[in-house]
């Protein structure tokens, strides 16, 4: 029976992402309805196994659309609605990583992966759609460690927009139901492989406008960002990345990359963590804390 839902979500999902690349707004939303109305259909299945999946998420959501949610408003990383730290009365920290794919990196850092595990750091990982494909078997054993919990960086690393504004060189998504479709993609492919709904979503590049904000909690997510820079994009070296890290306060998101070797992230966390530590610093995850602005 597993088997069997599993093949039918896999051809439900696989019509609405031929839709979704050759088709108008208008028939990517019925791409999606046809998709849920296909898998409603079988009579074996009750309703209560769909609910929780995020297609039917997406259908309901880009059905209900309208002209206020063309209205992007303020862009940027630290703007209303986007939770950049979270509540604490313990000298606690969290430690989040992009996964990005693409021209950003679609490797592992290995030795970053090695030493979480050697010292059992909790860590927050935010995986990209092309950088899952590209890293299948490595995003399974990621999923399977419970040091790490897999949240949503979005299918093709685009800054959240529903109006096309840019970041960094970049195109945002070009409307409501782009947004839609730069979360809700990826997060069908992360439920495909491992029956897990992310409730975390950090856009590519980290820009988001309050629209597209207001759209990620309507799909059930919380748009989470960072109070420390931890990296800059896989650019610092071990010593910026360290002193930066120092800067973290009790209830801190660091924003930090996985997914470059080659730079000096891994060896500036090395730096940092047994410093922290020394200062009375615990690494925790951010499932069941409350996020704040």
């Amino acid at each position: 029976m597993r088997l069997w839902i599993t093949a039918a979500i896999f051809t439900a999902v696989s019509a609405f992402f031929i839709q979704t690349y050759f088709s108008s707004p208008s028939e990517k939303y019925a791409a999606f309805h046809s998709a849920e109305n296909w898998l409603t259909d079988q009579s074996e299945r009750e309703k209560s196994d769909l609910q929780d999946e995020p297609a039917d998420r997406a259908s309901e959501i880009l059905a209900t659309l309208s002209e206020h949610d063309h209205d992007g408003g303020e862009f940027g990383v630290h703007i209303d609605g986007v939770k950049n730290r979270f509540e604490t009365n313990e000298q606690e920290i969290a430690l989040t990583f992009d996964l990005c794919g693409g021209d950003f990196g679609s490797e592992l850092d290995e030795e970053l992966v090695d030493f979480l595990r050697d010292e059992q750091i909790p860590a927050v990982l935010f995986v990209n759609k092309r950088w899952l494909t590209e890293n299948e078997e490595q995003f399974i054993d990621l999923y399977e460690d419970p040091l790490f919990t897999i949240e949503n960086h979005g299918t093709e690393h685009k800054p959240l927009s529903v109006e096309g504004k840019e970041a960094w060189g970049i195109d945002g998504t070009g409307s409501p139901e782009e947004a839609v479709e730069e979360v809700m993609i990826n997060q069908q492919a992360i439920y495909e492989r491992t029956g897990y709904t992310p409730e975390l979503f950090r856009s590519g590049t980290a820009h988001v406008d309050e629209s597209s904000v207001a759209l990620v909690n309507r799909l059930g997510l919380e748009t989470v960002n960072y109070d420390i820079l931890g990296d800059a994009g896989a650019t610092y070296s071990a010593e910026e990345v360290k002193e930066s890290l120092l800067n973290a306060e009790a209830g801190s998101i660091a924003l930090l990359h996985m997914n470059q070797p080659n730079s000096e992230t891994a060896a500036g966390v090395q730096k940092a963590v047994p410093e922290l530590q020394a200062d009375g610093y615990e690494f925790v995850a951010l499932d069941n804390k409350t996020l704040v602005d």
